[in-house]
């Protein structure tokens, strides 16, 4: 999520374990010979299609919405709430957080947009469809990480620690710590909700978590290893980072930290 600061120092969705058992992006079958570990189910992908991604863009949050994407993008004086065209990537509307901010998750909850910043404790409010800022909130610790189940803004800090906050409030109500077969999950980052579960990306790696939101525990893990091409990468092309979910037409979007594509897959398990 953050290399400027540490360089200095499809899918069976909702599996036995799931809410409702329905199938996942790409309508993958729920299959019982999957390789597990534990009750951990592993996943390659497919490439279903590619479109061009803004490589300016230094992604740290990513909603669909309206057959478009709105991206939150960090780094200090560079950071942005952008609506963009999907065939394109074109920027159709944008704003800059002053230069103090550095941009972080990003979620929707009915008509306002939160966008997190890393180190300041602040979250802004907008219209999501104007983009006219409307409040701002408070938090402890770092920002990372932000999506919704509809009722909750859901945060991750990057420990193993994922906060449910009342998005009137802006009191946490409950936490879960995530871990992996009894092991802690630490440098959970970007969000997004699919189908009842919780994904995140892990920061410097290309793992994506399927959590389970009452307990914490892991149910899969998504190794999209490969994913960018090398021909694709540049000297300054960053990390995984970025998921988006479209819930009516079933497809899951990943991109990265300044990559020049962003992808829809198809989730498979590893036999």
């Amino acid at each position: 999520m953050k290399n400027a600061r540490f360089l200095l120092i499809g899918l069976a969705l909702l599996l036995a374990s799931g809410c409702g058992r329905r199938q996942p992006p790409g309508d993958v079958p729920a299959a019982t010979t999957t390789r597990t570990t534990g009750d951990i189910v592993h996943y390659s992908y497919e490439v279903v299609q590619a479109w061009p991604h803004d490589t300016t863009a230094f992604t740290e949050g990513l909603v669909f919405r309206n057959g478009e994407l709105l991206e939150s993008t960090g780094l200090n004086g560079q950071s942005t709430l952008r609506d963009v065209d999907l065939n394109s990537s074109g920027v159709l509307k944008e704003i800059s957080l002053p230069a103090q901010y550095f941009g972080e998750g990003l979620t929707v909850i009915g008509s306002h947009a939160y966008q997190l910043t890393w180190k300041s404790g602040v979250g802004f409010i907008y219209d999501v469809d104007t983009f006219q800022q409307e409040g701002q909130f408070t938090y402890t610790g770092e920002g990372w990480g932000l999506t919704t189940d509809g009722h909750w803004l859901i945060l991750s800090d990057g420990t193993s620690r994922i906060r449910f906050i009342d998005p009137v409030t802006f009191q946490v109500a409950r936490t879960i710590d995530v871990t992996e077969a009894g092991q802690p999950v630490e440098r959970l980052n970007e969000l997004e909700w699919v189908k009842g579960e919780i994904f995140s990306n892990v920061w410097q790696t290309d793992e994506i978590m399927r959590i389970d939101p009452a307990t914490g525990n892991v149910r899969g893990v998504i190794d999209l290893a490969g994913l960018l091409a090398p021909e694709d990468r540049k000297p300054d092309t960053d990390v995984l980072n970025g998921i988006a979910y479209d819930d009516a037409h079933n497809r899951l979007f990943v991109t990265g930290k300044r990559w020049p594509k962003l992808f829809e897959i198809r989730l498979k398990p590893r036999l």
